[in-house]
């Protein structure tokens, strides 16, 4: 939601963004479950559309609903849900074929991409300490996906390639619904965000039932889910809903600057129920890799905060006098 004038509470602030990262992992391995009988694209729909009454219901008890569902920037929202929604399959899609800790290591990509997409399409000047920061992200990044490139035919299977390249391209589509984020938050209340993600989202992975009956394949073909499945994937979406509302609750207490570095707990999450549930254990290269990324979006974070405090001091500087 739109940021409110609340005083600064740290512990509740970063308590609530921990339980978020720590729900999200839950839902992914809810979906990874999932994902031996049923589509990415029907995992989407029943994710998007699940959390649909968790956060109206939010909003509504918090006298947020009529911003929710009024939308100024239509085409922004449009453009927000199909990268964002492709983002979501493909992620869904990687989860299927990669270990949980992995996909969570290359997803850290991300800000990395986003700096270079601002730069690129918003103008943002990036300078050596961010530099510094992508390209050594992007190495991090380089050294868990290696052996899932690797030309031994031995070493990696196809499918592992595969998932790679869906939660790399997964990465990428996040970074640009950062930037139309960024453009939306300047005409939309945060609220008509929020709700219409779950419903472009909802609406999107749906028109994967049609193709799914032109292209016969596993990977687009619905399915009717066992009462199981059913299961796994509503609790995903009510999960994904609850964590969301956590995580918008939790910017009402601390800035981006303090929360956003806990999202790399995330890591020792995956790691954690990688191991608990489906036997994965990251290997060496993971996790060197994941502290490279890691090291770098914080980096990239820091720097932000740094930029953020220069361009308050600056305005204050330069404001004319008599100004509030």
């Amino acid at each position: 939601m739109t940021p409110v004038s609340t005083p600064n509470r740290f512990g509740l602030a970063i308590s609530l963004k921990l339980a978020a990262v720590f729900i999200f992992m839950v839902m992914s391995a809810l979906i990874k479950t999932a994902s031996e009988t049923v589509p990415p694209g029907e995992a989407v729909f029943f994710r998007s559309a699940c959390a649909l009454p968790v956060i109206a219901l939010w909003l509504w008890q918090r006298g947020q609903l009529r911003d929710g569902l009024r939308a100024n920037n239509i085409l922004g929202h449009v453009w927000r849900g199909l990268f964002g929604t492709t983002a979501m399959g493909l992620t869904f899609a990687g989860l299927g074929l990669l270990p949980l800790p992995e996909v969570t290591a290359i997803g850290y990509a991300t800000p990395m991409f986003t700096v270079i997409f601002a730069a690129v399409f918003l103008g943002e000047r990036i300078r050596l300490i961010r530099v510094s920061a992508v390209v050594l992200g992007l190495i991090g990044v380089l050294i868990v996906i290696a052996p899932r490139l690797s030309l031994d035919g031995g070493t990696m299977d196809n499918p592992a390639r595969l998932g790679v390249l869906f939660v790399l391209t997964a990465s990428i589509m996040r970074a640009l619904v950062q930037i139309h984020v960024r453009k939306l938050v300047q005409t939309d209340h945060t609220a008509a965000i929020v709700f219409y993600f779950s419903v472009t989202a909802s609406a999107l992975a749906l028109t994967t039932l049609p193709l799914g009956l032109a292209l016969p394949h596993p990977a687009l073909s619905w399915v009717w889910p066992s009462s199981n499945a059913i299961e796994l994937l509503v609790l995903a979406g009510v999960l994904g809903g609850v964590a969301q509302i956590m995580v918008t609750s939790s910017y009402r207490f601390a800035g981006v600057s303090v929360l956003a570095p806990f999202d790399y707990a995330s890591m020792i999450f995956a790691s954690l129920i990688g191991y608990l549930v489906f036997a994965e254990l990251p290997t060496g290269s993971m996790i060197f890799g994941a502290l490279l990324v890691t090291v770098g979006g914080v980096l990239i974070i820091w720097r932000e905060r740094a930029l953020g405090i220069e361009t308050r001091k600056s305005k204050k500087t330069t404001a004319p006098q008599g100004a509030p």
